[in-house]
């Protein structure tokens, strides 16, 4: 497995470098092919906060994209607590993951994506503006697939084609903790 570790203003210290790159490359055990692992290291500034070290952990491969975000008062810590959770939603993904009886149209997920912050729009009537715009490929897949994904990323929907009518379809997380589907015409 790639490992990419950076720090996000902050020296990330060589034995914490060495322990990501040991716990991430342990990882493969739980599903094949989770080909790129990006670690990002940081601080929070703020003195409010105790648990100031951030550890974001990003997994990459066999069309799943897995996040998991944790904070500690060291770097060590926070790293492996985000190993930690990045272990629980593989060990779902490896469980839960819906088999298909025929490769269908595709793979299940999109994959990468490609962030652009727009921060120089100086806005100051108080109205909503888009301040993030994010571009990915769209893979058809089921609804299944696509709640199982939206669950990995800890998001409250999922965008997505749906591969049974290849049209534009959303997932979202109920307030009574259920599932909703929005499907277009």
């Amino acid at each position: 497995m790639e490992v990419t570790i950076r720090g996000r203003n902050v020296e990330v210290p060589q034995a914490v470098k060495r322990a990501a790159v040991d716990k991430l490359s342990k990882l493969g055990r739980f599903v094949e092919g989770m080909d790129h692992a990006e670690v990002c290291l940081s601080e929070q500034r703020n003195p409010r906060i105790s648990d100031k070290e951030v550890c974001e952990v990003t997994l990459r491969g066999n069309g799943h994209l897995i996040r998991a975000k944790a904070t500690a008062t060291e770097m060590a810590v926070a790293l492996e607590r985000a190993v930690e959770k990045v272990e629980h939603q593989l060990q779902k993904v490896k469980t839960r993951r819906p088999r298909r009886a025929s490769s269908r149209r595709g793979e299940p997920v999109a994959s990468d994506s490609q962030h652009a912050d727009d921060d120089d729009g100086d806005d100051d009537d108080g109205s909503p503006r888009i301040v993030k715009t994010k571009q990915f490929s769209i893979k058809p897949m089921t609804p299944e697939e696509a709640a199982l994904q939206m669950d990995l990323l800890g998001h409250d929907f999922f965008f997505f084609t749906n591969a049974d009518t290849m049209r534009a379809a959303v997932v979202y997380q109920r307030d009574d903790g259920q599932i909703g589907l929005i499907d277009s015409q």
